[in-house]
């Protein structure tokens, strides 16, 4: 997802755009922003859950 810049009249309008962006994203979009947010969270060499439970 593109950083878009508004300028807007107040904070209500400001915070329903951003509704509307976040709805209009794509499939493609908000998988690509889930896998950045799991990266800067947990870092870029995190194990996968199911290899990690089945090494216990």
């Amino acid at each position: 997802m593109k950083p878009v810049v508004k300028k807007l009249k107040n904070f209500k309008e400001a915070e329903k755009s951003e509704i509307l962006q976040q709805i209009n994203a794509t499939h493609e979009e908000r998988q690509k922003i889930a896998k950045n947010l799991k990266e800067r969270f947990y870092g870029e060499n995190v194990p996968d859950v199911k290899e990690a439970a089945n090494e216990k």
